[in-house]
């Protein structure tokens, strides 16, 4: 069962990125782009990372990509759309593909080995921490600075986007 919902899951990362890239229009890619991290945080689920996964839907789903859509209907994208977007180089586009497929295919298939997992260790007389614990003694212990400054650059760009609609308005 956990088999079909990876698949799932990896479907909904997959399939929203291509469409995050190939639309149109902006509020479409945003969408898109939504779909895909919410198949993130589902991986991130059967992982048994629960902290993450809530991490992941409430920042970056509820939290920034509002922040996306708000600041995309702010920007007059009208102009933009009727510019022609792409100069017909796309052949060159297929070929760099392709070059960076047969690269990560080789990659793959020559460290095939180094892809097997070790058994985790067991914890002989101590109590096993959850994964937010962990998560959080790493976080506020030694990441706390670039914690601080995620969470100032955050307000700004919060603070960037209300000035912005302000002169508009």
């Amino acid at each position: 069962m956990d088999t079909a919902f990876f698949y799932f899951f990896a479907l909904l990362v997959l399939g929203g990125a291509i469409l995050t890239i190939t639309r149109r229009s902006a509020i479409h890619s945003a969408i898109c782009l939504i779909v895909s991290l919410i198949g993130v945080a589902g991986l991130y689920l059967l992982q048994k990372a629960e902290f993450l996964f809530a991490v992941q839907i409430i920042l970056y789903v509820g939290g920034i990509m509002v922040l996306f859509l708000f600041v995309i209907m702010l920007v007059n994208l009208d102009e933009q759309a009727k510019e022609k977007q792409f100069n017909g180089q796309w052949w060159i586009a297929l070929v760099c593909v392709a070059v960076v497929a047969a690269q990560v295919l080789f990659f793959l298939h020559k460290g095939a080995t180094s892809f097997q997992l070790a058994k985790p260790a067991e914890m002989a007389g101590e109590v096993a921490k959850g994964n937010t614990e962990i998560i959080a003694d790493a976080l506020f212990s030694q990441y706390l600075l670039p914690f601080e400054i995620a969470s100032l650059l955050l307000l700004v760009a919060v603070v960037g986007s209300v000035v912005m609609a302000k002169k508009r308005i």
